[in-house]
């Protein structure tokens, strides 16, 4: 063992020791970690190589550093999406959208901000799950999901346009108790239950504009998370498009057989 770890270039010896603290405890999100100077004493190399070694916990997504501050242990907000039928009822009963209220029971403060409302004609992907043409008009709501004022989400929710226009779907205003409760009203112009979702997920690194708008550091990859609402009758109301950066969300899934 002592023999592979010296055969390690030095900066990986570095990340390795600074990273078994970390996921270890030793260092707590939001911890400082010890200057340059101080590394480079305690693991008798230069400068050079103890940044090297800083620069690998930052591609993994594990530190973040300030410009005159230092290197920090990164504060990762989990959200843990727990997808069970049970669950969601007990979320909608709030009164609030589902993504608010299991945040809210976490002791997280969740909203969303309306990036656009648009009609847009379908991409193939999204239109096989919506059960119209590709190209076909689609209503999409771009929206950006936020907990604790940190980014979480994008997400798109799209529908056929045939069901959305003329509904408050196909307006770029905030939507009371979310867009699922609104489609459920039984005294709204839709009235339709909601009683399935099928999700698909799709592991891959973030796009550029991704990276930025979630504010996802180097190293870390987005899920994205395709799920499509079913009525009664099996016709699907809405897809909803995510890129959720993995390092913020736990995924629970609870599957009856």
């Amino acid at each position: 063992m002592s023999e592979k770890r010296s055969a390690l270039p030095p900066f990986k010896q570095v990340a390795n020791d600074l990273r078994a603290e970390i996921l270890r405890g030793e260092y707590a999100p939001g911890d400082k970690l010890p200057s340059e100077n101080q590394l480079a004493g305690r693991f008798g190399h230069t400068r050079v190589t103890v940044r090297k070694g800083l620069e690998v916990l930052k591609s993994e997504g594990l530190t973040v550093s300030h410009q005159g501050k230092g290197v920090f242990v990164r504060e990762r907000p989990h959200v843990n999406l727990r997808q069970t039928g049970t669950k969601y009822r007990e979320r909608r009963a709030t009164g609030v959208a589902n993504f608010n209220a299991e945040a809210a029971a976490q002791g997280r403060k969740a909203n969303q901000v309306i990036r656009e409302v648009v009609e847009a004609a379908a991409p193939p992907e999204i239109a096989e799950r919506l059960g119209i043409e590709a190209g076909a008009p689609m209503v999409a709501r771009r929206l950006l999901f936020l907990v604790d004022g940190q980014p979480m989400q994008l997400v798109d929710a799209c529908y056929d346009a045939q069901l959305a226009r003329g509904t408050r779907l196909a307006e770029a205003t905030k939507i009371r108790g979310g867009a699922n409760a609104y489609i459920e009203d039984p005294e709204g112009p839709i009235a339709r239950r909601i009683v399935q979702f099928v999700e698909d997920l799709d592991v891959r690194m973030p796009l550029p504009a991704e990276a930025e708008q979630l504010e996802i550091p180097s190293g870390v990859p987005v899920a994205r998370v395709i799920r499509t609402a079913y009525d009664p009758s099996g016709s699907p109301l809405e897809v909803l498009d995510s890129i959720v950066p993995c390092d913020r969300h736990i995924f629970r899934y609870v599957i009856d057989v």
